[in-house]
């Protein structure tokens, strides 16, 4: 299995020690110190030799280096800018490493030479949920991700239909894929401790209607937002709270036999689908 020199804690204190580096908790820094934690993404990445990886917060590059021994190639985005020498150590000993400084949130990644395939990070959590999405939404090349989050975000993305968990994140988030693989990770896998739980998710690209363009995905996106938009009204309320036409609302609703005063937590990513394409058909969506 594969692991990484990085990860125990007295090589992760030596190489913050040479760098005179040190955690920063307002960037989310919790370094992973477990070796079996690090062998149980890779064996649930699976990654090819051909594959080009994308990961985000790389940190020292614990990950990274095992990264780079199974991946074909790895193109890490780290926003904390005194983490660079450690990242261009890692690049000069590895051809196949590339490495951005910045903010993820604001980089293009469909702008890279190589489309990736793969995302597998450890990543920042006050980033996590959004990323995550947008990468599933922008990068169509990606097959999978393999991501470490905090474990109420992880919840959130496993949720299903009726359920308090359940909400517009994973409804949207089941347009593009489906969760296949999930694992706890305790807080004394890091260092410092995090004052959370962490979970391992893994998210394989599935789209839930292949037929949809990317711009009746937006739509669907839309109405899915307006569904949530207000939890403790019915779905028909809600909707019409957030600037759906009371006329074409009935007349889908009409359409699908759909009770309107079901709640939005009790709609399926599928009736989130058909509502849009019906509405889209009345003139409720555009």
């Amino acid at each position: 299995m594969t692991g990484s020199p990085l990860a125990n804690p007295g090589a992760t204190r030596a190489t913050l020690e040479a760098y005179g580096l040190a955690t920063k908790h307002r960037l989310g820094q919790n370094f992973l110190i477990s070796n079996a934690v690090i062998e149980k993404i890779m064996d649930l990445a699976a990654l090819s030799h051909d594959e080009h990886v994308i990961e985000v917060g790389p940190g020292i590059g614990t990950l990274t280096l095992a990264l780079l021994a199974d991946a074909g190639r790895v193109t890490s985005i780290e926003m904390d800018q005194t983490l660079e020498p450690v990242l261009s150590s890692i690049a000069a000993a590895h051809p196949s490493f590339t490495y951005i400084m910045g903010d993820a949130l604001r980089i293009d990644v469909t702008a890279l030479a190589d489309a990736p395939e793969a995302f597998v990070s450890n990543l920042p959590y006050n980033v996590a949920a959004t990323l995550i999405l947008a990468y599933m939404q922008t990068i169509p090349s990606l097959k999978r991700c393999v991501v470490m989050v905090q474990s109420e975000v992880a919840d959130r993305i496993c949720a299903c239909p009726g359920t308090k968990t359940y909400g517009a994140y994973a409804a949207k988030l089941a347009l593009y894929g489906k969760v296949t693989g999930r694992f706890a990770v305790g807080a004394h896998n890091f260092m410092p401790p995090p004052h959370v739980e962490s979970a391992v998710v893994r998210i394989d690209r599935a789209p839930l209607a292949p037929s949809l363009t990317p711009e009746e995905l937006k739509a669907c996106a839309r109405v899915i937002d307006a569904a949530f938009a207000q939890r403790r009204k019915t779905i028909r309320n809600s909707m019409l709270s957030s600037g759906f036409a009371a006329e074409a609302l009935d007349e889908a609703f009409s359409k699908l036999a759909f009770d309107p005063r079901r709640r939005a937590e009790t709609c399926s990513p599928e009736e989130f689908v058909e509502l849009t394409q019906v509405l889209k058909d009345c003139g409720g969506v555009s």
